[in-house]
């Protein structure tokens, strides 16, 4: 099997209830449970209107420019499944227009992560799949290869498996490693608890702010005036 152009068919994946868990918290909150140190990068953007993505990863490397693996990816995936693809970052050429965004929301595909761009971006609005790109761009793809799918891939600071749980929403995007799920889950879902109370105790009034003259002090701050 040639490294570079080459297909597995074989992986595990973040079950549903795991992936439901994490779609009812926002990805900042995630974020921060992982230390801060997990993202796929602000140039990630949002092309459809609003929602949450989340699911396991369908990874898939391709030459900048070409899309026969991403149309390959579509046809292998399994419902819910987000397809996560590499194609170097580049933008002349568009990985995916309306035409394979409706086939994917057929097979039932829950979303994409595309380290690339896409085009009729109109359509990537009122379809409303959860769909992140770098940009647009009306110029089409190549469809000859090579590439490789259910192979490990990494841009921009994140890496993610095949398998792995996929997140976005309006702040952009990251990938937990199947394994870390619990752990960071637990994290997660403290840290929006605690968020959700200080929010309550702000909007009634009795927030306690007395932490931003404590750390002035600590820091040797001086007053004048």
């Amino acid at each position: 099997m040639p490294v570079g152009f080459r297909i597995n068919r074989s992986w595990t994946r973040v079950d549903t209830a795991t992936v439901d868990s994490f779609r009812a918290l926002p990805v900042a909150n995630v974020s921060d449970a992982m230390s801060r140190l997990s993202s796929a990068g602000p140039r990630l953007r949002p092309m459809h209107r609003s929602g949450t993505l989340a699911g396991p990863a369908l990874t898939v490397r391709s030459r900048p420019g070409d899309n026969l693996m991403l149309h390959k990816a579509i046809d292998m995936a399994e419902p819910g499944d987000v397809i996560v693809m590499d194609a170097g970052g580049d933008l002349t050429n568009s990985l995916m227009g309306e035409l394979m965004l409706a086939h994917a929301i057929k097979r039932g595909v829950g979303g994409f992560v595309l380290y690339g761009a896409v085009r009729d971006a109109e359509a990537f609005l009122a379809r409303n799949l959860p769909v992140f790109a770098l940009g647009v761009n009306h110029r089409g793809p190549y469809r000859d290869g090579p590439g490789e799918i259910g192979y490990a891939i990494a841009f921009d600071g994140m890496s993610i498996a095949p398998g792995d749980l996929v997140l976005g929403d309006m702040d952009g995007v990251l990938s937990v490693a199947y394994g870390d799920t619990p752990a960071v889950l637990a994290g997660a879902q403290k840290k929006h608890q605690g968020e959700t109370r200080q929010m309550e105790e702000t909007e009634a009034g009795t927030f306690d702010r007395s932490w931003v003259d404590k750390a002035l002090e600590r820091g040797g701050c001086t007053y004048s005036g």
